[in-house]
């Protein structure tokens, strides 16, 4: 049979806190940023803020980026960035991911800087500048090895010459992406990096603005791609884009994004006791469990299900059971007499001398820790604070 546990009120916060929350370290952003300018130089940083800012929330992060002095932010559609003009970001807005024809007009009337790859597009994008008498800058995109989207390399001049007959388009970027420049071997990079080279020596006289092609991969590892600007992604956020990346100020980056909840319940149950749905888990010992209000619905993975570690009073405690659609289980009989109804949890981020990062949790899930921060939910709220690692509780 379960106890219940009675809770602390010392513990209590106001009832309209959310109890999973993801913290949003802005001195962290400030300090990766200065990281990257540092080793780039005078070339213009272009942050990525697609996906929500990766997770870390896209108006938080860009609000921020726009005060340290970044006009122009990466996203991968435009409605990204209408919802950041809206929430009156000033920023430029470079569209990275190709579109339709259908959502020119949009372009357009937001003043977005799409990248280009196909005339169908042009054509759309000229129209619709046409009939607001207003001009539409691209990002002309080239297929260097990506494999992805982009003009084929001996189609460039090509590509070119039909933009320059729709007197409403301006050719303002070359760009090309990286598909491998987060592995060791930079053979292919390097590669790569020369045949974009020759398409920017090809288009010299174009009157061309800007040309780019490193992303954070590139900019750690591949000094010769800065070009007049650098795209980084996940960088920014303070996280690696591979273990594999050779650089060693890689390590000097902070991760962002801290990811918490608090404890909303606790029983003691006998050994053998089956825990969540289908009873995957049975405790092999007298247990103290705790509940958390947190699950896939917020992009706790069901697949770390009694796989994962999180951290209470500095300890990792597994979570055990099947993790369910708003709540987890965890074994917290190591607390016994200290775990509390309502002690904060840790998800990713430090607690005492034990850290949880979100590569730990992509090992387990056998991904990238991309995917763990782009994961979590929107009903997650992220909160923007400003503060000194030695502040911190």
């Amino acid at each position: 049979m379960t106890r219940p546990i009675s809770d602390n009120p010392s513990q209590a916060r106001s009832s309209g806190d959310h109890l999973s929350q993801a913290l949003i370290h802005l001195d962290h952003l400030t300090h990766n940023v200065g990281l990257l300018r540092e080793l780039i130089g005078d070339v213009s940083l272009w942050p990525a803020i697609k996906a929500n800012a990766y997770g870390h929330g896209a108006e938080i992060v860009a609000r921020h980026l726009v005060d340290l002095g970044c006009e122009t932010l990466c996203v991968a559609h435009v409605s990204e960035a209408i919802a950041l003009l809206d929430a009156g970001i000033g920023a430029r807005f470079v569209i990275l991911s190709a579109t339709l024809p259908e959502h020119a007009e949009a372009i357009v009337a937001t003043g977005c800087e799409p990248v280009l790859c196909t005339t169908g597009m042009a054509e759309a994008l000229a129209e619709a500048a046409e009939k607001t008498g207003m001009t539409v800058a691209v990002h002309l995109m080239v297929d260097t090895g990506m494999g992805r989207i982009g003009i084929p390399t001996d189609e460039v001049c090509q590509f070119l010459d039909h933009c320059r007959a729709l007197p409403r388009l301006r050719i303002k970027g070359l760009m090309s992406h990286f598909p491998r420049a987060d592995e060791l071997d930079k053979v292919y990079s390097h590669a790569q990096l020369e045949r974009f080279k020759s398409i920017v020596e090809a288009t010299r006289d174009q009157g061309i603005e800007v040309r780019h092609i490193a992303n954070s991969a590139g900019i750690f590892d591949i000094p010769g791609s800065y070009f007049d600007a650098v795209r980084p992604g996940i960088a920014i956020y303070g996280l690696r884009p591979s273990r594999q990346i050779a650089n060693r100020r890689i390590g000097e980056l902070r991760p962002v994004l801290e990811w918490k909840t608090r404890i909303t319940f606790l029983k003691r149950v006998p050994a053998g006791t089956g825990l969540s749905y289908g009873h995957d888990f049975l405790t092999t010992r007298p247990s103290l469990i705790a509940t958390l209000p947190l699950g896939y619905g917020d992009g706790f993975s069901r697949r770390l299900s009694s796989n994962c570690d999180v951290l209470v009073r500095g300890v990792r405690c597994p979570q055990v059971g099947r993790i369910t659609m708003d709540q987890c289980l965890i074994d917290v009989t190591d607390l016994e007499g200290r775990a509390v109804i309502g002690d904060e949890v840790m998800i990713i981020g430090c607690q005492g001398e034990e850290e949880i990062t979100a590569d730990e949790l992509a090992d387990k899930l056998g991904t990238i820790n991309y995917e763990i921060s782009t994961a979590i939910a929107h009903r997650v709220p992220r909160i923007a604070v400003d503060i000194t690692p030695e502040s911190r509780s």
